[in-house]
């Protein structure tokens, strides 16, 4: 969308109150800023089809036990959209997170460390490695697609190394690692506490981008608006907490999630580091003439990648409670990828947002939970997920090709 567009929308609010407002969104669709919409929709219509099938589904047993075991894989997602936004690729986060599993497993068991000391080995492999891939990306000018596929195959062996002839090392049941990632939630009146955090804190952002917005002599959002908003978020996030309070409550590890999810979010939103990476995806050359340091960039972004992938990898050992030759496969490599594109993150670049790994992976995980609870054979959710990737992918073609369009215009 133009500047001039986005203009003629307030004004056009303004003057028609709702009606303009629906109009504007209309526009806003019509030239293929869809943002979260398709994936909310998807969402919503895979409740309904596996509710119908198997009231089950929307159990608060069943609900916890999806944002609980989403939350790994969608760590190592978020990382994807990092470098789907550059417009790259990195094939090998699922190896890198198996292979940051195995360390971290190696040194607790059989060298006897502290969990704390595996957990950063883990991490730092995955830090190790996004150097690696950068010195490749921009001194050799190796393509990300290569090298991250080379990767995809070393890492996985180097996995099957670590484990060696038994091939599974099981953590130690007392491990804080299990304690956290397994039997860890938070309900009751701390829950509430924290919707009531996460509610003052949204109210006073937007508080600050109105003000900061006036000072620029920019139309603002409404303050009215923004109470309204948070009111709907508060009861929103109040209701979902009684409701899976029935069950566990919130998972210490999926709020791990959101809150990396929200930082990366405003990273990418509010800093200067955020904003050259959408100006490098989106067009790289003039991101270089415009003064962006373009390596730094590359650098940082593919350290990213790697580390959030052995940190999902280390999480998801705690939540498997051991490490084994299945760790990091294929499944949890194309999961990862197929949440963030899900979610709405462009395969083209410089389009996308930290939320897409939230919600992408969220619906995968429905997916998968759903097709279990009614009993579907595993076959069916890689044929399910791949229709639903392949449709993604369409949606956002469209939706780029319309923009084009509209920006022509």
């Amino acid at each position: 969308m133009t500047v001039a567009a986005d203009l003629a929308d307030e004004r056009l609010v303004r003057s028609k109150g709702l009606s303009g407002a629906v109009d504007g969104i209309w526009r806003r669709l019509r030239g293929g800023d869809l943002g979260s919409l398709p994936v909310v929709v998807g969402l919503a219509i895979i409740c309904v089809v596996f509710y119908s099938l198997e009231p089950r589904f929307l159990s608060s047993f069943s609900l916890v036990n999806i944002l609980t075991y989403a939350a790994p894989v969608g760590i190592i997602a978020l990382g994807i959209v990092l470098v789907l936004l550059l417009g790259e690729i990195d094939l090998s986060v699922g190896s890198v997170s198996g292979m940051g599993a195995a360390v971290m497993s190696v040194l607790v068991v059989r060298e006897s460390q502290s969990v704390l000391v595996g957990i950063l080995a883990g991490i730092g492999v995955g830090v190790l490695v996004g150097l690696v891939y950068a010195l490749l990306f921009t001194k050799l000018g190796i393509p990300s697609f290569v090298f991250s596929l080379g990767g995809l195959l070393g890492f996985q062996g180097v996995l099957l190394y670590l484990l060696g002839s038994e091939g599974t090392i099981n953590l130690p049941s007392d491990s804080g690692l299990i304690e956290f990632t397994r039997f860890s939630y938070l309900t009751g009146a701390a829950a509430y506490a924290l919707v009531a955090v996460v509610v003052a804190l949204y109210v006073l952002g937007g508080l600050w981008t109105i003000r900061q917005r006036k000072r620029a002599e920019l139309s603002a959002p409404s303050a009215v608006g923004l109470a309204v908003k948070a009111a709907l978020l508060a009861a929103g996030l109040a209701g979902l907490t009684y409701y899976l309070g029935i069950d566990r409550g919130w998972s210490y590890l999926f709020l791990l999630f959101v809150a990396l999810v929200v930082l990366m979010d405003l990273a990418l939103r509010r800093t200067r580091w955020g904003r050259h990476v959408f100006a490098v995806g989106g067009n790289e050359e003039a991101a270089r003439r415009s003064g962006v340091k373009v390596t730094r960039i590359y650098v940082s972004v593919f350290v990213l990648t790697s580390t959030l992938a052995a940190l999902g990898g280390v999480l998801g050992a705690g939540l498997q409670t051991s490490v084994s030759q299945a760790t990091g496969t294929t499944d949890t490599n194309l999961t990862a990828i197929a949440a963030a594109v899900i979610g709405g993150t462009s395969l083209f670049g410089g389009r996308g947002s930290a939320y897409a790994a939230l919600l992408g992976i969220i619906v995968l995980q429905a997916i998968q939970s759903g097709l279990n609870i009614v009993g579907v054979d595993s076959s069916v959710r890689f044929m399910v997920t791949g229709a639903v990737l392949l449709l993604a992918v369409a949606i956002d073609s469209v939706a780029r090709r319309a923009r084009s369009s509209s920006g022509r215009g």
